[in-house]
């Protein structure tokens, strides 16, 4: 025998009367709103335009702001009588208040009030909250907390306008549960926002101080992703060395998490030691932080330039030009930008990123650095953008570079950074070093593999 559908219903099959199934739609509505993005104020003012007018004809959302609340929206279903109440505003504090909202974030839980009371000059809080009801018309308004871990982080406040339109038991529930979940929204938005400041100074602490290198002009910027809190394996690093000479260098630790940035840390700690110590000239320090980043650390894949810079305070003869010696590890190659707006991607000393075979032959090219030029390394997330070949993005910075090529340096670094990273998805570490237009001599700026 054929049978006929089951009609829709609860888990036992009986129908879901209409209230409890607008009420699941709601709270549906209102997840959605809360889960769609990580800035939960945006979040909130959803929530507020899901309950409008579903559940009530007004919503105001107050946050905890120190010691005072923030009015962070009001939501009207007519939007007329909504913007006599501007929000961004700054409410008194709630301590002692004998407001109904200062009750609620005081922990006295969901209240009802039908009966707004009279002006109170000396509590601000009640006389505010009770012009906002007037000017909102209100007949009853709900006022919930939004509360997590034993903590009230703000309010909803549900109004209806009609005189006797109460919230029933099962309405009352759902506000309630809406402000745990508008609590719960508030948290993780602050964590991740802890999250991120954590990290990023970590991230920054990780990166070297230049003073001691103060008679170079030399400049260095690093800026986080937009998109995400995690900070990332790029680094940069100068430093000198006891010949007089100084070591620059970049790369990038694969990986984008806090274990990427510890990481290196300690691989910038091992080139610093290994460069110092050595004498070695560039492709042998590439080499021995190779042999030593696979034997004894976890790090696993790493490009990187490493750079040693002699300059004339380094040598006898007063007309020295400035030289640089470098080798590269997988990484981009550095950019050399001439005063006369020329640009050289020094592509020489190339070989294969750190941590694949620590006995590959390394090599290391030299220029010398014409006076007035600008010596630049920088991490991927300066010219590489998804689906785009990384041609596009060396041609765009040298580009950029020509056009910036005589201003001071600090201006020629934060204005290609404000030209290149306007689609940034990466994080973005450069180093700068401008040679001194005062050198008598100055070199063919032709490099050379040695």
């Amino acid at each position: 025998m054929k049978r006929e559908p089951a009609p829709p219903g609860g888990p036992s099959g009986e129908p879901v009367p209409e209230p409890a199934a607008a009420r699941l739609r709601l709270l549906a509505e209102a997840s959605r709103a809360l889960a769609s993005g990580l800035d939960a104020e945006e979040a909130l003012r959803r929530l507020a335009r899901v309950v409008v007018p579903n559940l009530a004809d007004a919503c105001v959302v107050d946050v905890v702001d120190g010691e005072g609340l923030r009015r962070l929206t009001v939501t009207d279903r007519d939007p007329e009588r909504a913007l006599r109440v501007l929000p961004g505003g700054f409410l008194p504090g709630p301590d002692d208040s004998g407001a109904a909202v200062a009750k609620v974030l005081r922990g006295a839980g969901p209240l009802e009030i039908t009966d707004f009371g009279e002006p109170d000059p000396q509590d601000p809080l009640k006389a505010a909250q009770r012009a906002l009801y007037r000017m909102l018309g209100a007949g009853t308004a709900l006022i919930v907390p939004m509360r997590v871990r034993r903590q009230t982080l703000g309010a909803l406040t549900f109004v209806r306008r009609a005189p006797g339109a109460v919230f029933d038991e099962q309405e009352q529930a759902l506000a309630a549960d809406l402000g745990h979940r508008a609590g719960l929204a508030l948290d993780n938005a602050r964590l991740y926002a802890l999250q991120q400041y954590t990290a990023e100074q970590l991230q920054l602490s990780l990166l070297p101080d230049l003073t001691g290198l103060a008679h170079l002009q030399l400049a260095a910027r690093y800026v986080a992703a937009r998109e995400r809190a995690e900070v990332g394996g790029d680094w940069y690093d100068a430093f000198p060395l006891p010949d007089g000479s100084a070591v620059l260098a970049i790369g990038d630790v694969v990986g984008h998490d806090l274990a990427a940035a510890v990481r290196m840390g300690q691989l910038r700690n091992m080139l610093r030691a290994l460069a110092y110590d050595s004498g070695d000239d560039p492709a042998g320090v590439m080499s021995r932080l190779d042999r030593v980043m696979q034997g004894l650390t976890g790090i696993e894949l790493v490009t990187a330039v490493i750079a040693r810079l002699e300059t004339p305070t380094t040598n006898t003869t007063p007309t020295t030009p400035w030289r640089l010696h470098w080798t590269n590890a997988g990484h981009l190659p550095p950019l050399l930008a001439r005063p006369d707006g020329r640009t050289l991607l020094l592509e020489e000393g190339h070989a294969p990123v750190l941590g694949v075979d620590p006995t590959l032959v390394r090599r290391t090219a030299t220029t010398v650095l014409d006076p007035g030029s600008t010596l630049l390394f920088y991490t991927d997330g300066l010219v590489e953008r998804p689906g785009e070949d990384i041609g596009r993005g060396l041609t765009r910075l040298r580009q950029h570079a020509t056009a910036l090529a005589r201003e001071p340096l600090p201006v020629f670094l934060d204005e290609l950074l404000d030209r290149l990273n306007d689609d940034q998805h990466d994080d973005i570490a450069v180093l700068a070093l401008r040679i001194p237009e005062t050198r008598a001599v100055p070199g063919t700026g032709q490099p050379t593999d040695r």
